[in-house]
């Protein structure tokens, strides 16, 4: 006898709509002065689920496509499709439209929900036959003319969204996401970073786009918390908040802790007392070692994480706060549910030390790259997924990041890891963050240039820099040069852009 779990399927929304149940009156999200409970979250997703079916003429496995800013509609708008069997694909609303254009071609939407601030966009769908739904008026008066009702058609196996990567090295791909993916990392993300559960308050700072920032938001409103939306990227209104919102978590970006930390000293003397967080998650591009001890000295020790992941492959290390500091250059240990494999060229396993491909297997893998199956082959093998990051892994099972394959440095025949490099950097007294990055040498092949941010409370002397390379680097690894700037240029999802760094020395 086989049991039917077809109706019981593990959705992004089931675990939402399960707190509406116990604890309707409960504040699910807010933003800008508004609040959504439980049970008006849950209505209104099953509104637009109708809407979705009997009124837009959607269908399970239609794709919608999502432009906007943190609105307190987003997660509604995301989980209410979803659990419907739609599919949405969460857009960056700063995309211009020679941008966006080969992107819808690539998803091919029948619907867009459109931001009011972003219509300037919307004549890149006038002569697709798209249908658009404007945030606000428009919106409201689709739901309102629909019935609450769950009309289903969702199961775990299926598309959740998709979500763009930053196509910093050509067309952007769609990482299509699964249900099972998503949900899962709700449950595990409550497990490890404590800040994730009943009348737990999420500060939500990164745009909903970001992969990462839209799974910390959504597993905030999976458990019972509240997901609190901040609309200003400036660091003094995220400490104000975090002194006055009684906020338990908050995820960040390498920019916003060195935002935060420019701030004058003074600003600190009391805001370890004052705040009420539980865990700080840094995802998206390393910590240097001064960001990691300034956050720790000023917001306390016991918060802090580092996480590593992809969008293809989800959250595949954290490292807790309680050995963030013994080992600096790590990123920890596998995730809840995942296994890791080191890889060298040949596809041996690498032993301990040895530098190779990063592969992951776990519950969080995405299902592919939409129209794209060798790229998806490439990138997904028996199984386990890869980036490309190549990575280490030390004798006690921590693993660092070297970083992308193809930012490795060729000089004189012999590999260079620009991580390695930043690090011992990262070092010197005033170097706030650094970033490594090869030029062409027609001696060498290449030869390393590095790009220094100084603290901007510091003093920094670039023979400082220089004596510590030759101290504790081969010839090969030292920099060449050094270029100070005010800031390492980033993506919208916090990587830093080298190939926009290697545009200084264009010809």
């Amino acid at each position: 006898m086989s049991l039917d779990l077809s109706s019981a399927a593990l959705t992004v929304g089931r675990n939402s709509k399960s707190v509406a149940a116990r604890f309707p009156t409960q504040v699910a999200i807010e933003a800008l002065g508004e609040s959504r409970t439980y049970a008006e979250l849950a209505e209104r997703m099953n509104r637009l689920g109708y809407a979705a079916h009997h009124q837009l003429g959607l269908s399970p496995g239609s794709t919608v496509v999502l432009l906007s800013f943190n609105r307190i509609e987003y997660i509604e708008i995301a989980l209410g499709l979803a659990e419907a069997g739609i599919v949405v694909a969460t857009l960056n609303p700063l995309l211009t439209a020679q941008e966006l254009r080969p992107i819808l071609d690539d998803c091919s939407p029948s619907l867009a929900i459109i931001d009011t601030d972003l219509q300037d966009l919307a004549h890149c769908l006038d002569d697709r036959g798209v249908q658009k739904i404007t945030l606000g008026h428009d919106y409201e008066t689709v739901l309102s003319r629909a019935l609450p009702q769950d009309v289903g058609g969702a199961s775990e196996t299926d598309a959740f969204a998709i979500c763009y990567t930053s196509g910093t090295t050509g067309t952007p791909k769609g990482v299509v996401i699964p249900h099972r993916s998503r949900a899962l990392t709700s449950l595990a993300c409550q497990a490890e970073y404590q800040c994730f559960g009943y009348k737990k308050r999420f500060l939500a700072l990164a745009p909903m786009f970001h992969g990462a920032g839209f799974a910390f938001a959504l597993a905030a409103v999976g458990h019972g918390g509240t997901c609190v939306l901040h609309d200003k990227s400036d660091a003094e209104s995220i400490l104000t908040r975090l002194e006055n919102d009684n906020i338990h978590g908050i995820f960040v970006v390498p920019t916003h802790l060195k935002r935060i930390h420019d701030l004058p000293d003074e600003r600190f003397l009391d805001f370890a007392k004052n705040h009420s967080l539980d865990t700080i998650i840094s995802n998206a591009s390393a910590l240097s070692p001064r960001l990691k001890r300034l956050t720790v000295e000023r917001f306390g020790g016991d918060l802090l994480h580092e996480t590593y992941g992809s969008t293809e492959a989800g959250i595949v290390t954290n490292m807790r706060p309680d050995l963030l500091m013994v080992k600096p250059e790590s990123v920890g240990g596998a995730f809840l549910g995942v296994e890791i494999q080191i890889r060298d060229e040949n596809g041996s396993l690498c032993e301990a030390g040895e530098i190779g491909e990063l592969f992951a297997r776990g519950p969080y893998n995405f299902l592919g790259y939409l129209n794209r199956p060798q790229e998806t082959s490439e990138t997904v093998i028996d199984g386990w997924v890869t980036v490309q990051d190549l990575a280490m892994q030390d004798a006690d099972g921590a693993i660092h990041i070297m970083g992308r394959s193809k930012d490795m440095i060729v000089s004189g025949g012999i590999n260079v890891y620009p991580a390695e490099v930043e690090s011992v950097i990262a070092t010197v007294p005033g170097v706030l963050e650094v970033a490594i990055v090869g030029l062409a040498d027609d001696e060498w092949g290449e030869v390393l240039h590095a790009f220094v941010v100084p603290g901007s409370n510091d003093t920094l002397d670039l023979r400082d820099i220089h004596t510590v390379c030759q101290a504790e680097l081969v010839r090969y690894k030292q920099p060449k040069g050094i270029t100070l700037l005010s800031e390492l240029p980033r993506n919208a999802s916090g990587k830093i852009l080298k190939k926009v760094l290697r545009k200084h020395f264009d010809p």
